[in-house]
């Protein structure tokens, strides 16, 4: 059998299977990437990667771990992963004095070197990873994806070096299974859509497209497992729940054969299919079952490589059911010539190649086993004598269980050891100590766990059975640690050893989703889902700190985004602000409020249409106080703290999502005095934002942190890491903060206005920049008087008032809301300072005026399409539309009514017409004409499309065409 796989390499690659048997090469021109035991052998590979061959060239086992790290060219470097996708495999890369394994951690692969207690990261994926694969000598590391531009990525584990990238994946979807051959040359994946597709590659040649592919019927489930057969590398089997797959492939094509097998066929419960293997053997395989039953699959012929591949697959039949026990069977492989199984109870069994029993390990703390990875590393064991026949007790093997844990076994000693026990469910609530390198982090399963994350130890933990958490928050003093849960409770423990300081409060009718101590530590506040705001009291009762419910209160009808502690500026007594989805800013009296009465002292409305998503204080970098929010329109919005009123809008950072959570960045000892910067979320990412907010982009940046979503961050206490928490991911991370990254490219993104001239159509020589000069100089002819004589004063100011219409030219139409505080932001713009309005403004700040307040993403025809939806009803063709009365009537009584004036001179002019009497035009319409122009050229049912083609006469793109026709047709 050896001789022959040893033919099939040679037939395959020649060149480097005479290499190997004459040793490396002197001259290595010929191969700048690979060594001689790499499956790449010696052509040149791919260009994408090129500047990594010396790297992967010279790599050693534990190389990575080498590599310095102190300096990084980001802003935010990942620095640590905690926790681990407990449905993928652990593999184990190195045993001994070096155990070393591998995991998925979200989007990230971790090399985790368990006994050093360090970590070397994986980074190419923008989705979360959703399989992968390890070759036989553990070298070489396949995964991909599932999500928008899925990828495959072939990593070397030595060095840490992605090698291949395969972009285009053929599918939309993503990839579900993957596998590795024996000999490391070829992959075989299957997609994540409806209708599966197989495919396998060579990855190891200059090409992304597949050497041979199939698609699968829908009736055999959906196949989530593959494997190669390890004599083969032309044969693999998948399997879904009900249907296990045999192919048989060559460069011509792949050919498969699904044999039928059901309760029927040996008259016994067969169970779900788990697992399938190749046996030893080479004439048979297996599929473990959920009854606890092996599936034997007998071939007609040896399966070994013939010289051509026949029409179709060897004949494939189900022999026989066998029994194995009554639990369901989870893990099938092979080692050596032993076939391992795992179990829901945490049994690992060894069977010879007729099945039966050899040996057991079980533990009673193990649970359903997800994966079992043995060690490369021979050991005999101290009980073996000369001539022994147990090979299989020769190797450790590493155990993965669907309930997060990680456990080695020494297979000498029968020694079970667990090396880290992770979150089952979402990881939802992360605080930092205020005085302690500490972080304390929460997840749904009720599991709360503290580290000390500059030596990543874990120090303490505790388990709430009755419900999962869902926020935590540290007291100013690092005394307090309040933990709020999915059932409404609130704990208030010792931040230290987490025991209770009082009675768990149970006040809250839905999850609690937020909490907050004030800075004296004299108040805590929470809010929950169901939209209310509860404030609690420390007290002191027989000499001991104990804590009381003052109030609650329902002060939204929206869910609530952020509660927010502040000082009021004339005392030094806690001021609380909370803030909704609603629009509502609602601001409580502490001092006047009761038992059972919370006084709230304001109510300000924030937006008129977008929703604010976040709330933080501003730092004091002007005699004017404000605070900051972000709404879901990419804009941050600073407000006074006093007065309320808006003094600034600015573009934020547009990566995809809005800003979902803000914090200011503790100033570190090294940092200069006078920078502020801050800390925030996205959907999926986390980010640094430079200070003071002016809308340049390059004083932002972004990474993904958490691809299926980030649910909180909490920042050290000394600006030094942020910690993301990734929600259903079940991993939280660490990142390090590096400052001059962020200022070297806020400095290279160039200063004054050249950020900005970037941002408009066409840049600083663009048709777009040359009209709206013309349009500023032509407002100063106008205010000056179109036909005066007298000489022309030239400045390079307009008056305030003319800002409006300038914005409408040039295509942005403010509603007259946002008109409003455009005004006032310039009019106050100096006025704390010098006391004086500002009456007028020039080119350069109208550009930044601009673009801050435009839509960040411009005006959408889905934005259109989604008011229709909501204003609109079904005709009998199945549009969206609205009547021409209705619609005539919602312009005049909601939003920002128009008047029957305004109106009819508004579609006057849309339409292309002008009311006229006695030969010339009025100034104001003729409502009579308008009425008679609206009957006639505006239809009884008006689309989105009729209002923005016919009515505004403004383009519709050819892919928003497609959008409607495609919609349409489903």
């Amino acid at each position: 059998m050896s001789q022959n796989r040893q033919m099939s390499q040679e037939m395959d690659d020649p060149l480097a299977a005479a290499r190997e048997k004459k040793g490396a090469p002197k001259d290595t021109k010929e191969s700048p990437l690979c060594p001689r035991s790499s499956p790449l052998g010696y052509r040149e590979r791919h260009t994408r990667h090129k500047g990594s061959a010396s790297l992967v060239w010279g790599a050693t086992p534990g190389m990575l771990f080498q590599k310095s790290r102190d300096s990084s060219l980001h802003p935010l470097d990942l620095s640590w992963v905690f926790g681990y996708n407990s449905s993928l495999a652990v593999h184990s890369l190195m045993d001994g004095e070096d155990r070393v394994l591998l995991y998925v951690s979200s989007h990230t692969v971790v090399i985790h070197d368990i006994l050093r207690n360090r970590q070397f990261h994986l980074q190419g994926h923008s989705n979360v990873i959703s399989c992968l694969c390890v070759s036989e000598d553990k070298r070489w590391v396949a995964t991909a994806d599932r999500g928008p531009g899925a990828l495959i990525i072939v990593w070397d584990s030595y060095s840490g070096v992605p090698v291949c990238t395969i972009f285009e994946t053929h599918s939309e979807d993503g990839i579900c299974a993957i596998a590795i051959s024996q000999d490391a040359k070829y992959l075989v994946t299957i997609s994540a859509e409806a209708v599966q597709k197989v495919c396998v590659w060579r990855w190891t040649l200059p090409t992304e497209k597949a050497i041979c592919s199939t698609e699968l019927k829908p009736e055999f489930g959906y196949q989530d497992y593959v494997i190669f057969n390890p004599q083969n590398p032309h044969e693999f089997v998948s399997n879904s729940k009900n249907q296990v797959i045999f192919y048989l492939w060559d460069d011509s094509g792949l050919q498969y054969r699904a044999p039928f097998l059901s309760n029927q066929t040996f008259k016994c419960l067969v169970g779900h299919f788990s697992q399938s293997v190749f046996h030893f053997n080479n004439t048979q395989a297996l599929t473990g079952t959920s009854a606890g039953k092996l599936v034997v699959w007998d071939m007609d012929n040896p399966r070994t490589l013939p010289e051509e591949l026949p029409a179709k697959p060897h004949g494939i039949t189900a022999t026989k059911v066998v029994s194995m026990q009554k639990e369901s069977l989870t893990v099938l492989t092979v080692l050596e010539s032993c076939i391992v199984t795992g179990d829901v109870k945490g049994q690992v069994k060894f069977y010879d190649g007729q099945l039966r029993l050899l040996t057991i390990y079980s533990h009673d703390k193990v649970g359903p086993i997800r994966s079992i990875s043995f060690s490369t590393i021979l050991r005999d064991p101290p009980s073996a004598l000369p001539g022994s026949s147990q090979p299989f007790l020769t190797r450790n093997f590493i155990l993965s269980t669907s309930d997060a844990t990680m456990s080695h076994v020494a297979t000498d000693s029968r020694n079970f050891e667990r090396i880290t026990e992770e979150a089952k469910k979402a990881v939802n609530a992360i605080a930092c100590h205020p005085q302690e390198p500490l972080v304390a982090v929460g997840s749904r399963c009720g599991l709360l766990k503290v580290w000390e994350y500059k030596q990543t130890r874990y120090l303490v933990s505790r388990i709430f059975t009755e419900a999962g958490i869902q926020c935590l928050s540290y007291d100013p003093e690092g005394n307090f640690l309040a933990a709020g849960f999915t059932d409404g409770s609130v704990y208030i423990l010792d931040a230290i050893s987490l025991q209770s300081i009082c009675k768990e409060f149970q006040l809250s009718q839905g999850p609690v989703t937020h909490s907050s101590f004030s800075h004296d530590s004299k108040y805590l506040a929470t809010a929950d889902e169901n939209y209310s705001v509860t404030v609690y009291k420390r007290v002191l009762q027989k000499g001991s700190t104990c804590w009381e419910h003052l109030a609650g209160l329902d002060s939204h009808y929206k869910p609530i985004r952020s509660i927010l502690f502040g000082i009021h500026s004339d005392s030094n007594e806690p001021r609380l602000l909370s803030l909704g989805e609603d629009r509502q800013l609602v601001e409580y009296d502490l001092k006047s409020s009761i038992k059972d009465h919370l006084v709230v002292t304001h109510r300000d409305r924030l937006e008129q249409d977008a929703v604010p998503l976040c709330l933080t204080w501003y730092p004091q970098l002007s005699t004017e106080s404000f605070f900051l929010t972000a709404n879901n329109y990419y804009k941050m919005k600073l407000y006074n703290t006093k007065t309320k009123m808006c003094r600034k809008t600015l573009l934020g950072p547009t990566y995809g999502s809005p800003l979902e959570k803000i914090q200011i960045l503790p100033r570190t000892s090294s940092a200069d005095p006078q920078q502020h910067y801050l800390v925030y979320i996205t959907k999926d990412k986390v980010g640094l934002q430079m200070l003071p907010v002016d809308g340049n982009p390059h004083k932002s940046s972004a990474f993904i942190c958490h691809p299926d979503g980030a649910s909180d961050f909490a920042i050290s206490h000394d600006g030094r890491y942020i910690f993301t928490a990734g929600g259903k991911e079940c991993t939280f991370m660490k990142w390090k903060v590096n400052l001059p990254a962020l200022d070297a490219a806020a400095f290279l993104g160039g200063e004054d206005l050249i950020p900005f001239y970037n941002l408009l159509d066409g840049g600083r020589d663009g048709k777009f920049f040359r009209e709206l000069e013309d349009y500023f100089y032509y407002v100063q002819l106008c205010s000056q008087g179109i036909r005066t004589l007298e000489k022309r004063q030239v400045s390079t100011h307009i008056p305030l008032e003319e800002i409006p219409s300038v914005m409408r030219a040039i295509g942005f139409y403010p509603s007259e809301k946002e008109i409003e505080e455009i005004i006032n932001e310039v009019k106050f713009s100096k006025y704390v300072d010098t006391g004086e309005e500002v009456t007028k403004i020039n080119l350069g700040d109208f550009i930044k005026l601009h673009i801050n307040h435009r839509p960040a993403l411009g005006l959408s025809m889905k934005t259109i399409q989604r008011a229709f939806q909501i204003l609109g009803y079904e005709n009998k063709k199945g549009d969206k539309v609205i009547d021409r009365g209705d619609f005539l009537l919602l312009l005049q009584c909601r939003g920002e009514q128009m008047t029957e004036d305004e109106l009819a001179e508004c579609l006057t002019t849309l339409l292309g017409r002008r009311a006229r009497k006695g030969g010339s035009e009025l100034d104001t319409c003729d409502l009579t004409g308008a009425a008679a122009l609206t009957e006639e050229e505006i239809p009884a049912e008006i689309t989105a499309e009729i209002f923005v083609r016919d009515i505004l006469g403004l383009p519709i793109s050819e892919p928003e065409k497609k959008d409607r026709r495609k919609k349409k047709n489903l």
